[in-house]
């Protein structure tokens, strides 16, 4: 999992509450269980039309191209539980989403795979949002997550809470896995022993 640490660039408006899992990654996509080549079905059923033309998206448009922040409403990420929903985000280049509210288990699978999650109350979110909807590079925004602001171009610097280990683990670039091997010495001394006092577990 990549580190996240600093990110300073362009954000992209989504002025929608209750985004569901469902609208970020509609269930036809979820045939894979590879984290790459989900961009094309992230909010599909709002990029492309009943006959799969592209519609004018706000994701799609120039003054967006490359964008890596995501301004949202409340409630962003409701719905079901598919992991989907954040590596389609993080396929397409989104590393933080900045939102009033997320639903839990969404939160929750942001940090297990690299995004940052950034929640602002509805005056600093509203100010996030029409920086947003300029384009280019009037929509940079700097998100740190050491010092836990959002420094918007207007000289703006709106504080966030992070739980201490969910800081840990982006400023780190620590996964589930990546954790779990942090403590490979004592799983391999720990099994050694076991090996020694239970050697049919191993034959």
């Amino acid at each position: 999992m990549d580190k996240f640490t600093k990110l300073t660039a362009i954000a992209v408006p989504l002025e929608r509450d209750n985004v569901d899992t469902d609208m970020i990654i509609p269930k036809q996509f979820l045939t894979t269980i590879k984290r790459t080549g989900l961009s094309r079905g992230l909010f599909y059923e709002l990029r492309y039309d009943e006959n799969g033309k592209p519609t004018e998206f706000v994701l799609d448009k120039p003054e967006y191209k490359g964008a890596q922040i995501l301004v949202a409403g409340e409630n962003f990420g409701c719905g079901s539980s598919r992991e989907h929903a954040p590596w389609a985000l993080l396929d397409h280049g989104i590393r933080c989403v900045i939102a009033e509210s997320f639903a839990d288990i969404f939160y929750n699978n942001c940090f297990k795979n690299g995004i940052l999650p950034v929640k602002l109350p509805a005056e600093q979110l509203a100010a996030c949002m029409a920086i947003a909807k300029r384009g280019g590079e009037a929509a940079m925004m700097t998100v740190d997550l050491e010092s836990q602001t959002v420094a918007t171009p207007d000289g703006d610097s709106f504080p966030f809470e992070v739980e201490p280990f969910r800081k840990h683990c982006l400023l780190n670039g620590l996964d589930d896995i990546a954790l779990t091997l942090e403590d490979a010495d004592a799983i391999s001394a720990f099994e050694g022993k076991q090996r020694q006092a239970m050697p049919w577990l191993y034959s």
